[in-house]
């Protein structure tokens, strides 16, 4: 059965990757998921529309095999349309710059820039490279309020998600009409990097009370409800229209 539609996301594993891996498959989307764990759930309901691949997104080398290879063309082989969502994502290093360790700063950057910037470069290529009429390409960074203000502690989270911006504003200034991006904040989220966020002492993160009381007044959107909305706007005419949104602006 072909799939017209197919999309690859990164960090499906668990909190709003997950949710939007599953909002994805319900509708019958084939998904190609990377990420250093597989989500057993998810592959026991979609076993035929679901592939996982084992991959540690830290390791760029590791990254710059996998693309060198025919996993991702051959995936895409056949679509009319790609989806790209970079998902995945990791807070640390938290605190004032003396104080982030130069290995999680790497990490980070590598995570959180290199491997969404080199997978959309990669998606791209191979979409262009493929026989016949090119598929519409569709890419999605999962950015951050953190992006666009400034918070004491997170100048590398903060750095490393205002590049998605940056780098959603300049691909859309090259003007290809088969390449639609933007970098989606997904508003304030009850996932697991929330509750790493509440366990932060307070010396490091200054404004971590404010995350708290987001959760003790029941003020964070679930998984499902931002998955939800992003998905929506993912598949919808408008995506694309300008190269950064927030999901609490979406209709």
């Amino acid at each position: 059965m072909p799939y017209p539609t197919r999309a690859i996301l990164t960090g499906h594993t668990r909190g709003l990757g997950a949710a939007i891996a599953a909002q994805l498959l319900a509708q019958d989307i084939e998904v190609l998921s990377l990420s250093r764990t597989a989500n057993a759930e998810l592959a026991a309901r979609h076993p035929e529309t679901l592939s996982q691949i084992d991959l540690d997104l830290a390791d760029l080398s590791a990254l710059a095999d996998w693309l060198a290879g025919d996993t991702l063309s051959r995936f895409m082989n056949g679509a009319q349309q790609v989806l790209l969502v970079n998902n995945a994502g990791v807070l640390a290093p938290v605190g004032a710059l003396a104080a982030q360790p130069p290995a999680q700063v790497a990490r980070a950057v590598s995570v959180n820039v290199a491997a969404p910037l080199m997978l959309a470069a990669a998606v791209a290529e191979s979409a262009a490279r493929s026989g016949g009429q090119a598929p519409e390409t569709r890419i999605v960074h999962v950015s951050s309020g953190a992006a666009r203000n400034a918070y004491p502690g997170w100048s590398i989270y903060c750095a490393t998600k205002a590049a998605l911006d940056q780098h959603a504003r300049a691909v859309a200034l090259d003007g290809n009409p088969s390449v639609r991006i933007c970098s989606v904040a997904p508003g304030v989220v009850d996932t697991d990097m929330q509750a790493e966020i509440r366990g932060i002492g307070l010396d490091r993160f200054p404004l971590r009370e404010r995350f708290d009381a987001l959760k003790r007044d029941g003020q964070l959107a679930t998984p499902e409800e931002s998955a939800r909305k992003l998905v929506q706007y993912l598949l919808s005419d408008t995506f694309g229209s300008h190269p950064t949104a927030d999901v609490r602006e979406l209709p």
